[in-house]
């Protein structure tokens, strides 16, 4: 079993730029098949932005998508972990903030994401959730 946020993060990370357009970005997610990019600067983290957050803090609000900033729909809570952190202490995060996806940092370098179903499968395969994000999406 494993025991570590290195053992079943991501290390396959979709990354964009602050000033790209929440539009942009939800192609992006689209495009790449995911719920959730990083946001860098340099190589550096600034954020991560989950498609909850374009809905939430953007279309739903009736902001341009061409207009508006991924870094004026991101959420200004960003909760990482590292590499060496367990997954004892990721869940934990996760609970404490209401997060489902933790960016994973050397330092402000982002080197992977950590997700609740990456957990779930961790965890407990069998379970609904980990069911669920075992399961291949059709497309």
């Amino acid at each position: 079993m494993a025991q570590h946020v290195r053992d079943i993060m991501t290390s396959d990370l979709v990354t964009v730029e602050p000033q790209a357009s929440v539009a942009f970005v939800a192609r992006v997610m689209r495009d790449e098949d995911v719920g959730a990019v990083l946001v860098t600067e340099e190589g550096h983290l600034r954020c991560l932005v989950s498609d909850r957050d374009l809905v939430v803090r953007a279309f739903a609000e009736g902001a341009d998508p061409d207009q508006t900033t991924v870094m004026q729909a991101a959420s200004d809570d960003l909760v990482t972990v590292t590499p060496d952190d367990s997954l004892d202490r990721a869940v934990q995060l996760m609970r404490e903030h209401a997060v489902r996806r933790l960016p994973v940092v050397d330092g402000d370098q982002p080197v992977g994401i950590l997700a609740i179903g990456d957990l779930a499968i961790e965890r407990d395969e069998k379970s609904a959730l980990g069911d669920i994000s075992a399961a291949r999406p059709n497309t």
